[in-house]
């Protein structure tokens, strides 16, 4: 295996690039490694005027509701003052955008329940559920599936 550093002075953010001849199982782990390496792995939110800085691990989704971004752990609900297509760009690749309107940490699924017209995911260790849209089932199913 060969690794190489190359500075690029016009990249925004760092870019990490892997090569490999085929499907090595090597390769899959140093990706999934990488992706939970985040240079930022706090959110800040509130609740009411306390600020707080939500650890991305701890995060089961992200929705907008009346309005608002809402970020959701497993006991509290909190608020971004981010735009949802915002963070979609910014957060690491183990979230996903499941709906028009919600992001998912595909860490923390724990169930999927697919019927005709929708798809209901659970997290685990939470009663809180969300629904994805037809249109992300298929990308939500296949990132999963990467995931195992």
């Amino acid at each position: 295996m060969k690794i190489r550093l190359e500075v690029d002075n016009t990249l925004q953010e760092p870019e990490v690039i892997i090569k490999a001849s085929n499907h090595d199982p090597n390769v899959e782990k140093i990706k999934k490694l990488l992706e939970k390496v985040s240079l930022t792995n706090t959110l800040t939110c509130y609740q009411g005027s306390t600020e707080y800085f939500i650890n991305l691990d701890t995060i089961l989704f992200i929705e907008t509701a009346d309005r608002r971004l809402q970020v959701h752990t497993k006991d509290n609900i909190y608020i971004s003052k981010d735009h949802l297509y915002a963070l979609a760009d910014r957060l690491p690749g183990y979230f996903l955008q499941i709906s028009k309107s919600a992001l998912i940490n595909l860490y923390q699924v724990n169930a999927l329940n697919k019927s005709i017209s929708n798809c209901l995911i659970s997290f685990q260790n939470s009663n809180k559920q969300i629904y994805a849209s037809r249109r992300y089932y298929k990308q939500l199913q296949e990132r999963l599936n990467e995931m195992r």
